[in-house]
């Protein structure tokens, strides 16, 4: 490239070597290597993409030289990195920023139906979801009434225990029932079951209109007539009116209950108004508070169901391990109540609904879990409706729904780009979207700190050679008027630009700089090897025949371009 006197940056396929060269001659004591080539760059994209699609490329569907081919077609050197980085997911323009490279995917056959089977097929689903809803509401109600039986007997032992005339007498009354510790045990079961009772009260039949205008009340006249006076079809007649006499006094309970908790809903509010009149400051961090454990607790359930479904991890273990002592437990001697089953009272007894939890949750048909969902959601809008309602700072961009809107997510934007995904769509799941790495990649010769590299860039070295190592040098000037860029990485668009704006940042003012880049790169290399074996000392290094049979073939020759032997 007619030079003599420079300095060469040669970006190569494995490292970058910079060799100043002074008169034709290579100052090799002054060479400096960087671990950090265009093939390196391959492996670091990969690497990249492999967290961003976690699965996506351990399918075989990117070669080695595909990757290649994308650093080549969508990369480049930033001229000011770290703006360019924060700007680079910025919704305004996106969709250029984003390259979209589509894999090989094959979409799902669907079948097509008429319309007259897709009517029939919503009118059976419907019709199965509503059977399916009444036969669920059935056994809701017949669990609620054995849960008030367990309750009124639970209460009924409590009275007696109470009116025992000394502790031996209530110890023995606690030891007729198996289930019962002491008395604190019998205490807090039976407010557990309370709280329990209520819940589902509120749920199943807590809601239910009631009709318009005085209403009068039911009649069960086979009730109160002994069985043995009754034919089969008269008693088949008084089991279904003492399930509709349960129903009844039910909803009535939970129609009192319904009234007592709305007045204790509004003593609360009134309670949290006056506390906001008085220190709105501490009422906001308070809900502050609040929100941040409600979303730790949603996080959380998140977390332990995507830990479920993977069978290494320590919550899939822990089940198996309940599953495991559930198994093998049995417990002999347990007395039964009142012709009970000997699972039938399983949720009552608050360590076996633990157990319970911990071996079905995340499972889709886990009624409680999505209960428990639907009440922290219930609870997360409801502090933040007061938190925007009163909190200055508090706007609708805070909100979780806000955040979890794909389009102002900076997560979205960063793997699907401007885009909405479809996880089920074959053709968006085989697609990579390269923003940030299009400049991240090529920036590692500038800062190979972020791909994990402890040495210095080539900005760095290069003025370690020109300020340091020949100051002083008679040719210091001359080397620093040439700096030859050469070698593959080279081509990255704007890596000249770049490289001698911040070369020339960092040197003396009086210092002259001049970069060039070679006129082709890529074979650069070897073209210059090849001038060099044409001409007389090229001829002069080679060792002849005779001179391998004489010397042997450990003997070299020493050369301009080959390391010193002294």
């Amino acid at each position: 490239n007619g030079g003599s006197t420079g300095l060469v940056v040669s970006g190569g396929n494995m490292s970058t070597v910079l060799i100043p060269v002074v008169d034709r001659q290579p100052m090799i004591a002054h060479a400096t290597r960087l671990d950090w080539g265009r093939a390196k760059c391959v492996d670091y994209l990969k690497d990249l993409l492999k967290v961003k699609y976690p699965g996506l490329l351990t399918t075989g569907k990117v070669t080695d030289v595909q990757v290649e081919d994308l650093i080549q077609r969508h990369c480049h050197v930033s001229l000011d990195y770290d703006r360019e980085t924060v700007q680079m997911l910025d919704w305004t323009g996106l969709e250029e920023r984003d390259h979209v490279v589509q894999l090989p995917y094959q979409e799902k056959e669907i079948v097509q139906k008429s319309e007259e089977e897709l009517r029939r097929a919503e009118e059976k689903r419907r019709e199965g979801g509503r059977r399916l809803q009444e036969q669920a509401a059935k056994m809701r109600l017949e669990k609620l009434i054995r849960k008030e039986e367990e309750l009124s007997y639970f209460k009924d032992l409590q009275v007696r225990v109470l009116a025992a005339p000394t502790k031996k007498a209530a110890r023995d009354i606690l030891d007729g029932d198996d289930d019962i510790k002491d008395e604190a045990f019998l205490d807090r079961k039976i407010k557990e079951m309370e709280k329990s009772i209520r819940k589902q009260r509120n749920k199943d039949v807590g809601d239910v209109e009631e009709p318009e205008g005085p209403a009068e009340p039911p009649s069960y006249p086979l009730l109160d007539i002994p069985d043995e006076e009754l034919s089969e079809d008269s008693l088949k007649t008084k089991r279904a009116q003492r399930l509709l006499k349960a129903n009844h006094d039910a909803r009535l309970r939970a129609k009192a209950e319904k009234a007592a908790e709305a007045t204790r809903q509004a003593e609360l509010q009134r309670l949290n108004d006056d506390r906001r009149a008085l220190d709105l400051p501490a009422w906001i961090a308070d809900h502050r508070a609040q929100r941040a454990a409600t979303l730790q607790k949603i996080r959380d359930r998140e977390r332990l169901r995507a830990d479920l479904g993977n069978r290494k991890s320590h919550a899939a273990q822990q089940r198996m391990k309940t599953l495991t002592s559930l198994a093998a437990d049995t417990v002999p001697g347990r007395k039964r109540r009142r012709g009970k089953d000997d699972d039938e009272d399983f949720g009552d007894d608050a360590e076996a609904w633990n157990v319970y939890r911990d071996i079905t949750y995340g499972k889709e048909d886990d009624d409680d879990g999505e209960n428990e969902d639907e009440e922290l959601a219930s609870q997360l809008k409801a502090v933040e409706a007061r938190l925007l309602e009163f909190d200055p700072e508090f706007g609708e961009q805070s909100t979780q729904e806000a955040q979890k809107d794909w389009t102002k997510s900076l997560v979205h934007a960063f793997s699907r780009g401007p885009w909405p995904f479809d996880p089920e769509s074959a053709r968006e799941g085989a697609q990579l979207h390269l923003n940030v790495e299009r400049i991240r990649v090529p920036e590692v010769i500038f800062q190979p700190s972020i791909a994990g590299v402890d040495q210095a860039g080539i900005v760095e070295i290069a003025q370690g050679i020109l300020g340091d190592r020949l100051a002083g040098h008679p040719a210091r000037g001359g080397v620093a008027g040439d700096v030859f860029l050469t070698g593959g990485y080279s081509l990255f668009e704007n890596f000249d630009r770049r490289f001698e704006s911040e070369l020339r940042a960092v040197l003396p003012v009086d210092l002259e700089l001049r970069v060039r880049r070679a006129k082709d790169p890529l074979l650069d290399a070897w073209r210059g090897a090849a001038s060099w074996a044409q001409s007389v000392e090229g001829r002069q290094a080679f060792i002849s025949r005779a001179e391998w049979m004489e010397k042997g073939g450990e003997y070299l020759k020493e050369h301009s371009c080959g390391n010193g032997m002294g």
